[in-house]
């Protein structure tokens, strides 16, 4: 049974990927990245990684939600994006990740309900994350947010760019 809901997990995982990557929306694909990190998230949950899997929601799915939203607003699209984003999410565009999320919440109810204990892997503290991240990864922890800081000043001043061609202004 638990090896039933470890592949629904997958399955989901890998197929909203595959939407994520396809789509031409970026709101679209934001929605199924969404639906991935949850379903890898489950995956943690199934083989006994809690916190692993608190974390991959908390961090991830939240804080992709967090960037978009800054996007959106360092993009400023005023009346007209506003319109053009009512078009992109209409309903239909929710019926699939409904399915997936309903799937997910599904497997995690019966996790808790009907298999509690027959999860495969040894839950960790975290404590123990705390430690091993800043204990030998520290490095590698560092230089992961370096990553991100490079990235993030990048995506504004690609943005930034674009926006001023948009609007007609010269940018330095």
């Amino acid at each position: 049974m638990i090896l039933a809901l470890f592949y629904v997990a997958a399955a989901i995982a890998l197929l909203s990927t595959a939407m994520a990557l396809s789509r031409t929306n970026a709101t679209h694909a934001l929605i199924y990245l969404i639906m991935s990190l949850l379903s890898v998230a489950v995956i943690f949950f199934i083989i006994g990684a809690p916190f692993a899997a608190a974390l991959e929601i908390v961090i991830y799915a939240g804080a992709i939600m967090v960037l978009f939203v800054f996007v959106i607003m360092m993009l400023n699209l005023g009346e007209a994006g506003q319109i053009r984003e009512r078009e992109w999410l209409k309903p239909r565009s929710w019926i699939l990740p409904g399915i997936f999320a309903a799937a997910l919440l599904a497997e995690l109810l019966v996790l808790e309900n009907g298999l509690s204990g027959t999860t495969t892997g040894v839950a960790v503290e975290p404590k123990t994350v705390g430690l091993t991240l800043f204990g030998p990864y520290v490095l590698a922890v560092e230089l992961a947010s370096m990553l991100l800081l490079a990235g993030l000043v990048g995506a504004y001043h690609v943005g930034r760019s674009f926006l001023a061609r948009d609007r007609g202004v010269k940018h330095q």
